[in-house]
Formats: C-alpha cells, structure tokens, sequence
C-alpha cells in the first residue's frame, strides 16, 4: 500500500491521466504514478481498491477514491487540496 496521500492510477496511453498529473504538479502536489498499462497485478489492485472501477484514471486521495481527472480537476478548481500541497 502506498504512503502517498495522493495515488494516480493510469496507463502509458491515457490523455486524461497524463492532465491529472501535470495539475498535481502545477498544484505542487506530491503524488504517485501507479501505471497498471502491463502490470496485471496492478490493474488488480486497482479494481479491488476502486470497486470495480476499470477505467483511468482513477485518483485516491488519503486512500480514497475520488474519480478522474474531471473530479480531480473540480477540487482543485474549489480549493478543497490545498491542505495537502501546503499552499
């Protein structure tokens, strides 16, 4: 399990995860890239943790599951991370 408060799970060929990654780093949010693209061990972890969940990618924040970048993008956009970046 990670120590990262901030856990992004994607594949090498989504669009959407590598835009989830680079707001987390605009945003100055430490964060961990988990790429599920050929590790199935990974990918399974990952449906396990997100309830089925299949799609990327998927973003957990103090181990929870928050969505996708949209959802992500929304939070940052309301403040609600802040407390995580320090900012």
């Amino acid at each position: 399990m990670s120590k990262s408060r901030v856990v992004v799970y994607g594949t090498s060929y989504c669009g959407y995860c590598r835009r989830a990654e680079a707001l987390l780093e605009r945003e100055g949010i430490a964060f961990e890239a988990v790429d599920v693209t050929d590790d199935p061990q990974a990918r399974a972890e990952l449906v396990e943790r997100a309830d089925g969940r299949r799609t990327v990618p998927v973003i957990f924040i103090d181990g929870n599951p928050i969505g996708g970048y949209q959802e992500l993008a929304a939070l940052v956009q309301a403040g609600q991370l802040k407390h995580i970046s320090g900012g």
